[in-house]
């Protein structure tokens, strides 16, 4: 038998109306257990005491908290953006180098500006206020004076180096990795269960980065490698990142038997990375081997490279193994070099040249001198080792696809110098002096070129007669005449009516030939 309405007990009500010492009145929800601490969760708000209508504000507000209790909307968590990144840096599974990379951003950007508020409290207005700090000054000023000191000491004596600050936007890019970080740990929250809601959806949509590549002109890029070529497997290195389009660690990494010459082919497996002094070997960045096809010049230097690293091995009574590296400060090549190393050698060369740029910029000439050619995007993406099957080339280096069919109407091949060639030949010279890439003249050129360059003929040498050249290499004598041709086009030899021709002796060859530093690149 039912127990009549005005028998039952009053019905306990939800939630707490607390007034509080300030005349403020505080409202209390219970809404379970901390996700994070595991203790009591309560969700509370305070109307203020000048409210014209506190208390009945106060039941509304009890009432959209449990609103959003029932609904399962609610935060789960009292944890404050400092716990989140905690949490999500502690789980994060990337390279040592990425997670500094991100560790920073968030130590430097995040912690200080929103690392105290808390996940319930943190709303589309408070992330558009942080991305808005962030676009306006990369140190935070809020706008106030001072100065920035050379150094953290507070007893240090004041030069120039102590100047006053000057605002500067962080970099777009930048922006973008500190809003992946943050996307990234509250997908996590929202799964764990800690929100309901992700409040960058109420956030305003960063801008769009534009890739802006600024690779070196053809005639900036002769003059780097004839720079380059004044240490020899510097020089080499320089070339292979030109021509290959591989990354500085890729580069560290590769070894002889991962270069097959006969077939043309460099073999990209792994990646050097660095950590301060530390380095390791591991997988490339998009965690994909490659084959790169290698043209007849390239072959040539680096036939002549293994003989010249060989008598150097001989030299010290020891041999290149198979998984010797090719670029390498040890005797024997057992070691690779630092990829931060190559890095400021590199930009110490340009510098001296009068240019500001970093060796990137040689992975960016390489992808645009191939999409300038007529080459397609995705045999481009598969020679740089990008991803997303030519998403990312396409994204990164567009300016340069809507030129590419109209450059490669001029049939402008061979826009680099032929390793390592005088600079005062234009573009349109050498162009000239290659046309078909598989022409058995251009082997037998790049052969000589290479013999050349690692000194086995010297300035004054004579070549091989034409009809010794023509012999070994099974070709008829005008093939022959024609690949001293490109030499001679191009300075690297003279040629006379009637007689043999010789090595020539200009100051550049001379100095490339006599330049054997070995310079240390660490």
């Amino acid at each position: 038998m039912a127990m009549p309405p005005s028998k039952r007990p009053p019905r306990r009500e939800r939630g707490s109306i607390d007034a509080l010492a300030s005349g403020a009145l505080r409202v209390r929800v219970y809404a379970g257990t901390d996700a994070l601490t595991g203790h009591r969760h309560d969700l509370t708000e305070t109307v203020p005491r000048d409210h014209p209508d506190a208390a009945n504000e106060a039941v509304r507000v009890r009432t959209r908290l449990l609103n959003q209790i029932d609904e399962q909307r609610h935060p789960r968590t009292k944890a404050t953006v400092n716990e989140l990144m905690d949490r999500y840096l502690e789980l994060l599974d990337v390279d040592a180098t990425t997670r500094r990379t991100y560790d920073g951003y968030i130590r430097i950007h995040v912690r200080p500006l929103i690392g105290s508020v808390s996940l319930s409290r943190l709303d589309g207005e408070t992330l558009d206020s942080f991305y808005l700090v962030l676009r306006t000054c990369r140190v935070h000023c809020d706008g106030r004076p001072f100065v920035e000191h050379r150094s953290t000491d507070p007893e240090h004596a004041c030069d120039e180096k102590c100047r006053q600050h000057s605002c500067h936007p962080l970099a777009t890019s930048s922006i973008h990795q500190i809003h992946g970080c943050l996307s990234g740990a509250l997908k996590r929250a929202i799964r764990w269960r800690w929100i309901s809601v992700n409040p960058l959806d109420q956030a305003e949509p960063l801008r769009t980065v534009t890739s802006d590549p600024d690779p070196p002109t053809p005639e900036q890029a002769a003059a780097i490698v004839n720079e380059a070529f004044k240490d020899w497997s510097w020089g080499v290195l320089v070339w292979l990142a030109m021509t290959t389009g591989a990354r500085r660690g890729e580069l560290c990494a590769v070894r002889w038997d991962r270069l097959d010459l006969d077939r043309k082919l460099l073999s990209i497996r792994t990646s050097i990375a660095q950590l301060g002094a530390l380095t390791w070997e591991k997988d490339t960045k998009t965690h994909q081997q490659r084959r790169i096809a290698l043209d007849e010049a390239t072959v040539g230097l680096l036939r002549a490279y293994r003989d010249r690293c060989d008598a150097d091995a001989a030299e010290l009574s020891v041999t290149l193994a198979g998984s010797a590296r090719l670029f390498s400060l040890a005797g024997d090549h057992s070691t690779w070099i630092k990829p931060d190393s190559v890095t400021q050698r590199y930009r110490r060369m340009c510098a001296r040249l009068g240019w500001k740029m970093h060796i990137h910029q040689l992975r960016h000439y390489s992808a645009t001198d191939l999409i300038a050619a007529g080459v397609d995007v995705r045999t481009v993406a598969g020679r740089l080792g990008h991803g997303g099957g030519g998403a990312t080339t396409l994204r990164v280096y567009s300016a340069w696809v809507s030129e590419a069919d109209q450059r490669a109407a001029s049939n402008m091949k061979g826009r680099m110098s032929l390793p390592p060639a005088a600079t005062t030949k234009s573009a349109t010279e050498r162009g000239a002096a290659v046309i078909d890439e598989n022409a058995p003249y251009r082997r037998i050129a790049a052969d000589l070129r290479g013999a050349i360059a690692s000194g086995v003929l010297k300035p004054g040498d004579p070549l091989p007669a034409m009809k010794e050249i023509a012999e070994q290499y099974d070709v008829a004598l005008s093939t022959a005449h024609r690949a001293v041709s490109v030499l001679t086009s191009a300075g690297i030899v003279n040629a006379s009516r009637g007689r043999r021709a010789v090595v020539a002796e200009t100051r550049h060859r001379a100095g490339l030939v006599a330049a054997r530093t070995n310079a240390d690149l660490a």
